[in-house]
């Protein structure tokens, strides 16, 4: 599986070699990605924030900030996007100390083109598919939110599997009144039946609904 082009995906690439820079820039937008460089990890961190849909690529070795100094900056800055270094052979043991802070990858001094940018794509790939799984919990918890005290007792007595007689008789309320709110907060949480919901809920890990959910 590789990603697909999306027009708001960009790859940040950081070196102080301006040659290095350039043929890099020219071979990921061969590869239709979309580049902004930066002659040092200072540059990239006056760039701050950084589109959601992004990888760093940065050379490990370069005046200013090293590699690994810009890199532990942006994490304290709060930056999750992936990083692939491009390490010399010298600078592997702090290549892997840079994955053990949770770097992405490291590609080796000469380099195959077509590795580098697999890499990149497979890291641009996982980022949307982790905004995607954020952007779709943060949707379930707004839906979630918006239902009321009520509707969500009645609605982890659903889950449980009770009938709306037996959550009538729970909740001391009338059978019609079980099935309005049971209506309504299907329509809330857009969800065409308990089966469905619950299916959600549970890939969510949100079962049982708590008020702070």
């Amino acid at each position: 599986m590789t990603f697909t082009r999306h027009e708001d995906a960009l790859v940040y690439l950081v070196d102080d070699d301006e040659a290095i820079r350039d043929a890099l820039a020219f071979l990921f937008r061969s590869r239709k990605l979309a580049v902004a460089e930066f002659p040092s990890g200072e540059a990239l961190l006056a760039a701050l924030p950084l589109r959601p849909l992004g990888c760093i690529v940065m050379d490990m070795r370069m005046d200013g900030l090293t590699g690994l100094e810009t890199f532990d900056r942006l994490k304290a800055a709060g930056v999750t996007l992936p990083v692939v270094f491009l390490t010399g052979h010298g600078d592997v043991p702090i290549a892997v100390e840079a994955l053990k802070k949770g770097a992405a990858d490291f590609v080796e001094k000469p380099f195959n083109d077509n590795q580098l940018v697999d890499i990149v794509a497979d890291c641009l790939l996982r980022r949307s598919e982790e905004l995607c799984e954020t952007a779709e919990r943060d949707e379930l918890a707004r839906k979630l939110k918006s239902l009321s005290d009520r509707e969500i007792a009645v609605l982890n007595l659903m889950l449980e599997g009770r009938l709306n007689k037996q959550i009538a008789d729970d909740l001391s309320i009338s059978i019609r009144t079980v099935e309005v709110h049971r209506a309504r907060l299907l329509e809330k949480m857009g969800a065409r039946n308990a089966v469905e919901l619950a299916g959600v809920l549970k890939a969510a890990g949100v079962m049982p609904i708590r008020r702070g959910d």
